[in-house]
């Protein structure tokens, strides 16, 4: 069964450029409309994901007046098709006009149908992208629905919640910050049998160590200076909920023991009182540090880390999220347009390009600023690259990363590598592991370069 080609609607109303974009074009879907009310039939029963169309439309050619009213038109009913506009050669002052109301790019006629086809390839790429992102945030309508993802560790992380949700453990949250680790602790909260309750978050690094045992035990009145009135700690103030500690690795040693305490026998003791409080708690707790390393250095006890590390979630950083930090942008660009009153507000391919190369050492929390920024401070429609304030770094490497060639070539070779030097060179049963035949194996060695005696 072959694939459904994906239409491109052709606004044009020359019938030779339109029968030679036709030809051009023929890996699309083609339908074609010679004026502003065919081309909004021709929307409206298609929905193409894709239009090329000529500002000088009927009755008037030589006047731009009915090509911007169709680009508005489309704009509206249907914001997330790509519509690139051919202009005349010079006449780039209303090419822009075009792309700042929100048309994906502009091309002067003539054209190479060569570039235009590259064009029109990366438009219906960003497309699928932001179709893949509405699709994504209507499945997830659950309590993990603050998770965007498409990323199979990310999904990993997502199930393993799920999982342990109504398990009545201590969970400990690993990752670096901005991962979206106090998304999933609310996730966990509300996936429980406790989400009738109250989820309680302390950031153990952010209160300072003389007011953090107060804060997560209480105090009585008349416990020291100032405290005039009795007092509900954090861990009290969350019973028969969950509390969240974040930054658990930022603890005073002090206070590990109270805890450990609490951990052990449920029962608190708020500061200048005498009373054992039983408490019913779950405790989620979260940090970016290495752990062990704060136990090997002492300043972590390892009781206590047994006692919270009954389940352990290991977050990936953005970076190592495949195509996440884009299908985020895409996300948030919607979220914060809505929010400013910024219309419909779309990622050039500059911009596209430096998010995918970007490191993120900042994660989702640094992804997600930028966005704001750049929402705010972009002219326009369009938020470029300058917008989103991050540079090109790697742009080559990854650009031959994403050719899928390249890709399927070196997953081939490693395979044939590894496959030869398990069978110790034995190109019978490597061509049966493989499930090819030798001589496309031996085609395999000679177009990788690797000897029948390979070893490694």
């Amino acid at each position: 069964m072959t694939e459904k080609r994906r239409t491109l609607l052709i606004v044009e109303d020359d019938p030779a450029l339109q029968k030679q974009m036709r030809w051009a074009f023929d890996q699309f879907e083609t339908v074609v409309a010679n004026n502003r009310e065919e081309a909004i039939a021709q929307l409206r029963r298609h929905e193409p994901a894709l239009v090329t169309m000529d500002l000088g439309l009927p009755p008037a050619p030589d006047d731009v007046t009915e090509g911007f009213r169709l680009l508005g038109e489309i704009l509206a009913l249907a914001p997330d098709t790509k519509v690139v506009v051919l202009t005349g050669q010079h006449d780039r002052e209303n090419a822009v006009r075009a792309v700042g109301m929100g048309a994906y790019d502009f091309f002067a006629k003539p054209f190479e149908p060569e570039l235009l086809t590259l064009t029109l390839d990366r438009a219906l790429r960003m497309y699928d992208l932001q179709q893949d992102n509405r699709r994504l945030k209507i499945q997830q309508g659950s309590a993990l629905s603050g998770v965007i993802t498409r990323d199979a560790g990310m999904l990993k992380v997502c199930r393993l919640i799920e999982r342990v949700a109504s398990a009545n453990v201590t969970v400990m949250l690993l990752g670096e910050s901005g991962t979206g680790k106090e998304v999933l602790a609310r996730g966990l909260h509300e996936l429980s049998p406790r989400r009738n309750e109250r989820f309680v978050a302390i950031n153990c690094a952010a209160i300072p160590e003389n007011l953090l045992e107060s804060e997560l035990f209480g105090y009585e009145k008349g416990a020291f200076t100032g405290a005039v009135k009795q007092t509900l700690g954090k861990i009290e103030v969350a019973n028969k909920g969950t509390l969240f500690l974040d930054e658990i690795g930022d603890l005073p040693m002090p206070l590990q023991a109270k805890l450990l305490r609490f951990l052990q026998e449920r029962v608190i003791e708020r500061i200048g009182g005498r009373e054992e409080i039983p408490v019913d708690v779950r405790i989620v707790c979260a940090t970016h540090q290495d752990v062990k390393g704060l136990i090997q250095a002492g300043r972590f006890r390892e009781d206590l880390y047994y006692r919270l590390a009954e389940i352990v979630v290991d977050i990936p950083a953005l970076r190592d999220r495949d195509g996440d930090a884009v299908l985020l942008a895409h996300a948030f660009v919607q979220r914060f347009a809505a929010h400013h009153g910024r219309g419909s507000l779309s990622l050039t391919d500059d911009a596209v390009q430096a998010i995918e190369t970007h490191r993120w050492p900042g994660n989702i929390r640094e992804l997600e600023n930028a966005i704001k920024r750049s929402v705010i401070m972009a002219d326009g429609n369009c938020i470029t690259a300058e917008d989103v304030g991050v540079g090109l770094e790697g742009e080559t490497e990854a650009l031959e990363a994403l050719n899928l060639r390249v890709v399927r070539e070196e997953a081939e070779r490693r395979a044939v590598v590894r496959v030869m030097a398990r069978v110790n060179g034995n190109v019978a049963r490597a061509a049966e592991v493989l499930g090819i035949s030798r001589p496309t194996l031996y085609d395999l060695m000679n177009r990788f370069g690797l000897k029948k005696e390979i070893s490694t």
